[in-house]
């Protein structure tokens, strides 16, 4: 799985749907909280919590339309799961937290 290095705006395929405004506008206010959580379980090597706030992010981001976080909350899970060396793993929270800068409601 590749990720573009396209740098424009993201947002929610659920945009215009006012049903679903609320909700992603919850997920997009939170959202700086759980990268930091994933930066300090990095901080602290513990891959298995990060491993954990990905997976979870990626199921997250898929469902309030955001498929591009997801895809990159995806490549961490993974990284982790087979065991990649922190260079790689930091690389793809990098790469998460400069999608999730593009974000906007």
């Amino acid at each position: 799985m590749r990720l573009s290095n396209d740098q424009s705006m993201l947002r929610s395929e659920f945009a215009d749907d006012p049903d679903m405004a609320g909700i992603v506008a919850l997920f997009i206010h939170e959202l700086p909280q759980r990268l930091a959580a994933m930066h300090v379980a990095l901080a602290a090597a513990n891959h298995e919590q990060l491993r954990m706030l990905a997976h979870q992010l990626k199921g997250a981001a898929g469902g309030y339309g955001f498929p591009k976080l997801g895809e990159a909350a995806a490549l961490i899970d993974q990284a982790v799961r087979v065991g990649n060396d922190d260079n790689v793993i930091r690389s793809r929270v990098g790469m998460l937290a400069a999608i999730a800068a593009r974000i906007r409601p």
